[in-house]
């Protein structure tokens, strides 16, 4: 009798949050605009994954961080987005524009911004669902971690 095994195959993030960035006439909210701040809203939930929609007024950025033990994806709605992720103790830039993004396993540090003078909307997919984000500081080279938030507590 044949054996018949069963492989688990990962959550592929990047096909969620393009899934999600080419239907936005599904989205349960229209993304808005804060000039204080970025915004952000949760679109969907799932058991291993979840989606967010996030907004950049020219200017707007995150600050290096990672989403602790959650790996993740975005795609870029409209706009451009800048990310900067640290090799060989500096920071290198990559240009994302529409219908683009990049997947990134746990831990992963990153930093994006909205480096254009037009406004931004990113779709982000994060499995596990984000629990905590750690926020670090780039020094004389090296990465020191700043701050570690917590998901219902912090945001």
């Amino acid at each position: 009798m044949p054996v018949v095994t069963t492989v688990a195959r990962a959550t592929d993030l990047l096909s969620i949050a393009q899934g999600h960035a080419a239907d936005p006439d599904e989205w349960a909210f229209a993304p808005r605009f804060d000039p204080v701040q970025r915004w952000y809203g949760r679109l969907a939930v799932a058991g291993d994954h979840e989606v967010w929609l996030l907004t950049w007024l020219p200017g707007q950025g995150t600050d290096l961080h990672d989403h602790g033990g959650s790996a993740g994806a975005f795609t870029v709605v409209s706009g451009e987005v800048v990310e900067q992720t640290v090799q060989g103790g500096r920071l290198v830039s990559s240009a994302y524009g529409p219908r683009e993004g990049h997947r990134f396993g746990a831990h992963f540090v990153h930093r994006i911004v909205n480096a254009s003078d037009k406004p931004a909307v990113t779709v982000h997919a994060y499995g596990p669902a984000l629990a905590a984000m750690t926020r670090y500081r780039l020094h004389d080279g090296r990465l020191s971690v700043e701050s570690v938030t917590s998901a219902g507590a912090d945001w």
